[in-house]
This record gives structure tokens, sequence and C-alpha cells, in this order.
């Protein structure tokens, strides 16, 4: 099977870094090169692509005013945002973005994005849910697979699956991982609206874990647990939230 791309950046050399590296996925074809985000739209509308690599900042439209402009366009290409700023890091994925490869980007890093985004194209075509479809209107439904989180070294990417549990701070919340703590500016609430409550139960108001990291429940008063994570870790559980826990528990 193969798949239609369009790759849009006002760089001239940018765009023939990317058809290099394109030429060596056979299964992708480069269906349109675009200068701006005017010329983008175009594209999308025309051609719907499957895959649009996507420029940030570019003069009339920027990347974020085309996936603005498409709102409502279906089918939605799979989006990988490639710029040389990691400050629009955390808005790409708030917008659901596949990826975000910044520059200048390795021929690895490239392959890494690729198979990322073959694999769900193939997810897409066998009739799962699809990844970016409803991009701008359904912010919030598609269950990200990873977080950008700013870090004293730049944007570092951090795997869902790899947080053990996660604690509510004000405004923020600390993701919880076998490679540390991450704050990341976003409520507790908003959060958990966007994990996918088969994986992470609320065990707190301010607390949610992961269930896969669970090592076991020790029952208290009035119905409670405490909930003992798999690195050691004890979290009271609440009145409000036992329920989800007396689930699990059989």
């Amino acid at each position: 099977m193969s798949w239609r791309a369009v790759v849009v950046d006002d760089e001239a050399l940018a765009r023939e870094r990317l058809r290099t590296l394109l030429a060596e996925w056979p299964a992708v074809e480069l269906a349109a090169e675009c200068r701006d985000g005017v010329e983008a739209v175009d594209a999308v509308t025309g051609l719907s692509p499957d895959l649009l690599f996507l420029d940030v900042q570019m003069p009339e439209l920027d990347g974020f005013g085309v996936l603005r402009a498409l709102d409502g366009h279906e089918p939605l290409p799979e989006t990988v945002f490639v710029t040389a700023y990691d400050r629009y890091a955390l808005q790409a994925f708030e917008v659901h973005a596949l990826d975000y490869l910044l520059k200048p980007f390795t021929r690895r890093r490239f392959g890494e994005a690729m198979e990322h985004v073959l694999a769900r194209l193939a997810q897409r075509a066998s009739g799962s849910p699809p990844g970016v479809a409803g991009l701008v209107r359904s912010l919030g439904e598609e269950r990200p697979e990873r977080v950008a989180v700013r870090t004293t070294r730049g944007v570092e990417f951090v795997k869902v699956g790899e947080v053990a549990w996660v604690e509510a701070e004000g405004n923020y919340v600390k993701l919880h991982t076998t490679g540390g703590a991450f704050l990341l500016r976003r409520t507790l609430k908003a959060f958990a609206g966007q994990l996918d409550p088969r994986r992470f139960v609320q065990v707190h108001r301010s607390a949610l874990v992961n269930v896969d990291r669970i090592a076991r429940l020790e029952p208290w008063f009035h119905g409670e647990f405490v909930v003992i994570m798999d690195d050691g870790t004890r979290l009271a559980s609440s009145r409000t939230f036992s329920a989800a826990l007396r689930r699990l528990a059989g």
C-alpha cells in the first residue's frame, strides 16, 4: 500500500531535505511541495494526502493557521511538524500532531518519525480509529502516546506508558516516571481527560495512577485503599475515587 505526502516549508533547502529523505521510503509518494500556508491548505483540500510535513513559521499563514483553516475537511492527514524552534512543541502536541521534528534532525530521527507515521497510517487503513481526524475540533479525544514537557535541557518527550502516577500541583501536573519527575503546565482534570481511562485511574483529587504500575492494594478504613506502586510509592485513595479501585480488585 502506498501513501501520499505533502511537504510545507517556506525554505527551499528544507523542502529539498525532506524530499531527499522521503525518497528512501518507497511506500510514500510526494504529492506536492508548498512554500507557504495558503498553498498548503489548497494542496490538502485538493489532494487529500495521507501525511503532512508542516513548518510552523511561514508567511501569510503559519502551521497552526493551516490546521485551523482545514477544520471540517475530511479526511485530515497525519501531521508531522518540522521546525527549528522547540517552543512550539507543546502546542503541536495539543493539536495532536503525530510527531515533531526539530531542525536540524538526523536521518535516524526522520526514520523514527516515519516508522511512527506508517504504523499509524496502517492502523487507519485497517479501520481502527483515525489518529488526527478532527484535529482541531476534536481536541482532547485522541489519546496521546507521548507528552512534550519543558526541562532545563529543552523539550523532552515522555511516553505516556512510562508514567507511573500523576500528581496535581496547582495549574501543573507532575509526571512521575522511571526516568524522573517532569512538570507539565496542565490541570489534573485536563490531563486525565486525555488519558485512556482503562490505563489510568484517579485515586484522589490530586493523584491518578497507571494501573499497570500498581503492585498491590491494601484495604484501609471505610472501603478506601492504600495504593502501593511498583516503585514503593504509597498513595492513599479517597472515598470518592475508591469505587474504581474496588473494580480493579475484583
